[in-house]
């Protein structure tokens, strides 16, 4: 087994102040993959002092420097990509592809982040003032928290860093309590690469202190901004806290994506991307298909070419790169799946394909003839499940698509790419992909849910709107005259 993973706090790499670790569970093999430091509040606290401490010095760095650290730290991950990809599936079960494919990702938001920073400038605005010179100036915030989760945990958790360091701010890291391992990769590639001391911190904690460590992270004086991946729930506790503090959060948090595919689509295409959509990492992605809203007329040959392609997909192992749906991340993830499905089929939903537990993992099901009544209609399933809901018509669609309160990710299949971006307009989701899948992302794209799946957006230009302050600054060329 590998050396326990530790914090990260003022440049050195050290145990938790209680000297206690707590055990990874290998969802695979059951095994331990990892023993990480478990901090509490003192850690947390001391993770932001060192991120205060350091912040000036990183505020004045120059861009083409943060830039360039950047993307050495994109480099070195590039260099371990099969490495931490082995990482991924010890610690969360995903397949080594999904580890693979999350290095990627991550090497290319360190690298856009890094370039978008670059193109940040003040503003010119007019001045009804004579003599006065008026700009809006962009400056980095200070301390930032980064709260990451451990489905895309590579992805995500370069995600919660990258754009905030690009700007200018310290961060502090907080790792999921199921990959802290692969949080540390993360941040190991950053100090490697030559960001300073403190200003990349690392917080890993046993999920019984969870609690603790985020509530003294958000009430930290110095803490400037949070930002959150993961559930609804502890989205709602982690805003609530910081509304408290008056303290500004990005959430992007849980979702419910509908597919709709109208009546003129190309129902090979669109099963395609339903497949791929809802069964990808066992269908524990923010964007997966949860949820297929079909035109009853072509509703059919959809549910048996989807349910074709679900029951061709390898089972098994994740190590093994033949596998393709590896186990779900813990037993509790599987209960909850198969709660879902036995409770719509005793409801009246066809099982078309799956529809049991395998060990571990679930196989991938889909399911016709789903309806309100059902609580995996309305329900995150967060597993490898879609729901087909059969409609009459395109305003049906919307309706049903829309019915629920999430808002993350959708798409729309149709043969008329106008219509595709009418219907797009009427939906209510953050981001909407025609002819395509509900998942997808990259790192240049305003990402981002509506509802209950989020406030804010990740990514591109937008983060500067979340991880800069906006200041007007003026300079009075002519002497003024005062009315008193």
């Amino acid at each position: 087994m590998a050396e326990t993973q530790q914090l990260l706090i003022g440049g050195e790499w050290t145990d938790a102040a209680s000297g206690e670790t707590f055990a990874v569970i290998d969802p695979w093999s059951g095994e331990t993959a990892t023993l990480a430091a478990a901090a509490g509040r003192e850690d947390a606290h001391r993770a932001v002092d060192a991120a205060a401490a350091a912040a000036p010095e990183w505020a004045d760095t120059p861009l083409a420097e943060r830039r360039s650290m950047l993307d050495r730290a994109a480099d070195i991950l590039m260099s371990r990509q099969a490495e931490i990809a082995g990482i991924v599936t010890a610690e969360t079960g995903g397949t080594f592809g999904w580890g693979m494919f999350n290095v990627d990702l991550a090497a290319g938001m360190l690298r856009v982040a890094g370039a978008q920073a670059e193109t940040l400038h003040d503003q010119a605005i007019e001045s009804l003032i004579p003599g006065k010179r008026a700009r809006a100036v962009r400056q980095p915030v200070g301390v930032v928290v980064g709260i990451a989760p451990w489905n895309a945990p590579v992805i995500l958790g370069t995600r919660a860093v990258a754009a905030p360091l690009a700007y200018g701010n310290p961060v502090v890291l907080k790792a999921s309590e199921l990959s802290p391992a692969t949080h540390g990769q993360i941040v190991r590639a950053l100090t490697e690469a030559g960001i300073p001391a403190g200003v990349v911190n690392l917080i890993t904690n046993a999920p019984d202190a969870a609690a603790d460590v985020v509530d003294e992270l958000i009430a930290h004086p110095d803490v400037r901004r949070i930002n959150f991946t993961g559930s609804t729930r502890v989205g709602r506790l982690i805003a609530e806290n910081a509304g408290r503090h008056l303290k500004r959060v990005l959430l992007e948090l849980g979702g419910k994506a509908p597919m709709l595919v109208l009546d003129d689509a190309d129902l090979d295409r669109a099963a395609a991307a339903a497949n791929f959509g809802a069964f990808m990492h066992q269908g524990q992605i923010c964007m997966s298909t949860e949820r297929l809203v079909v035109d009853r007329s072509v509703a059919g040959p959809l549910a048996d070419k989807l349910a074709g392609r679900a029951r061709s997909l390898v089972v098994g192992d994740p190590h093994d790169p033949g596998t393709q749906i590896g186990p779900l991340v813990n037993r509790d993830a599987v209960r909850r799946v198969d709660e879902l499905v036995q409770d719509a089929v005793g409801k009246g939903a066809q099982v078309l394909s799956g529809g049991r537990a395998d060990g571990p993992a679930y196989v991938p099901t889909v399911l016709r003839g789903v309806t309100p009544q059902m609580r995996i209609y309305h329900e995150e399933s967060f597993g490898p499940v879609i729901s087909i809901v059969e409609v009459e018509g395109e305003d049906e669609a919307v309706r049903v698509a829309n019915d629920t309160e999430y808002g993350l990710s959708s798409s729309v299949f149709t043969a008329d790419a106008r219509r595709g971006e009418a219907v797009a307009r009427r939906l209510e989701t953050g981001m909407c992909h025609i002819n395509d899948t509900t998942v997808h992302d990259e790192p240049q794209m305003p990402f981002g849910g509506v509802k209950a799946s989020g406030w804010g957006r990740f990514g591109g230009q937008a983060a500067a709107e979340e991880f800069t302050e906006l200041r007007w600054i003026t300079v009075q060329d002519e002497p003024r005259e005062y009315p008193i």
